[in-house]
Order: structure tokens, then sequence, then C-alpha cells
């Protein structure tokens, strides 16, 4: 088994979780379907919020990508679980699929951030380095 890095893995961790391809959603956003419609059309899909998450923040609502943000780790989470995820181990970048929810994660962590939850900034940091480093950096939150 190898970690997200490529490196073996010499501690015998978990393998890395990869989520089933969910394409209708990816597809509807790259098509420039207003995401509001997405979140509504595909709502167990993590993406769809992770994107008004991230429209939110940048419009300078934290509250609002707070809660778009979460609604979508919750929908990651659940879809993780039913991918036989056991609360810790790998979630590759690499990995499409897994990029709705490791963006509403980080989503929701700088959201956190944003209306001074700084405990939860910090846990949710912690799992998205976990989760995979490379999503920490390409997602901007270290």
């Amino acid at each position: 088994m190898t970690i997200p890095s490529g490196r073996p893995d010499l501690f015998g961790g978990p393998p890395p979780t990869l989520l089933a391809a969910d394409p209708e959603p990816v597809a509807a956003l790259a098509a420039g379907d207003d995401p509001h419609t997405v979140a509504a059309r595909f709502p167990k899909a993590s993406l769809g919020w992770a994107v008004l998450a991230e429209q939110a923040a940048a419009a300078d609502h934290p509250v609002e990508s707070y809660a778009y943000a979460r609604t979508g780790y919750h929908r990651g989470l659940d879809a993780l679980r039913r991918s036989g995820w056991k609360g810790h181990g790998p979630i590759p970048w690499s990995h499409e699929p897994n990029r709705g929810f490791l963006r509403a994660l980080a989503a929701l962590g700088q959201a956190a951030q944003a209306i001074d939850e700084k405990d939860e900034a910090d846990r949710i940091r912690a799992f998205l380095a976990d989760s995979d480093p490379e999503a920490a950096q390409v997602l901007g939150f270290v």
C-alpha cells in the first residue's frame, strides 16, 4: 500500500478511501449550471455545496459559506462511510471524486476561521492535512 505521497506506508495504516465517481454534478457545474441548482438536483454530492461555500466566502459572506460547507462536509462524510472509511486514513486529492469532499472540508475550515471558531478551524486544518497534505496545499488551508 502507498500513501498519497506515493511512498510506501510503513506503519500499516488504513488504505486510501476512494469515493465513487459522480459525473452528473461535475458535468452540470462544468456546463455552467448555477451551483444552487446543482446542489438542489444532487444534494448528496459534496461538490455543489463546496462551490456554493467558496462563492459565499469570495463574496465575504462567511456565515453562508459555513452553512454550505457544513452541508457538503456532512454529505461527504456519509459518502466516505459508505465507501468503507472508518474515520481516519488517507482521502487522496489525486482521486477526482474525493475533491468535492476535500473542497467542502477546506471551505468549512476557512469559514470557521472567518467567524472566529479557532478550535474548529484548527481541527479541520489537521483533518485536511491528515487526509492529504497535497489537498491542504492546493486548497490553501494549511
